[in-house]
């Protein structure tokens, strides 16, 4: 599957846009972040064009796609791809994979896996209100 016009809408609502590299909020260094959170390559100072945003975007999309389609054993809905790649484009590919959400949709618990995503609202230990409402919005969208 790939991403919908929807899905890419929900990250970016999410994400915002920054033209100029930041540090991680919970670290207050690595990973640096840029564009709509892409982290790969990216180093202090670093700028960016909207283009290249766009692009840095596009390009983590079909990582993580990749990434869905090989572990998700499950038949899935096009909102339900969306709100995963919102979530794997937030925590990365190796915190999706050892995933309670993963766990639990390839076990046939569809309900189980989109409360499981509530489950990944903090940063340094800490409950953040942005990544609850990401959550919750994800959970609304793969549960639509």
């Amino acid at each position: 599957m790939k991403t919908s016009a929807k899905g890419i809408d929900l990250i970016k609502e999410h994400e915002g846009i920054r033209l100029v590299a930041y540090p991680d909020p919970a670290s207050g260094g690595k990973p640096w972040t840029v564009g709509y959170g892409s982290t790969h390559g990216v180093r202090p100072g670093m700028r960016i064009t909207q283009q290249q945003a766009e692009d840095m975007l596009r390009n983590d999309l079909v990582a993580f796609e990749d990434v869905i389609n090989a572990h998700v054993k499950v038949t899935l809905t096009q909102n339900q791809f969306d709100a995963l790649m919102s979530f794997i484009y937030n925590i990365g590919a190796h915190g999706f994979i050892g995933s309670s959400v993963l766990s639990k949709l390839n076990g046939g618990d569809t309900k189980g896996a989109a409360d499981a995503l509530l489950l990944w609202d903090r940063a340094a230990h800490h409950v953040v209100p942005g990544l609850l409402a990401r959550r919750e919005d994800e959970r609304a969208v793969f549960l639509a």
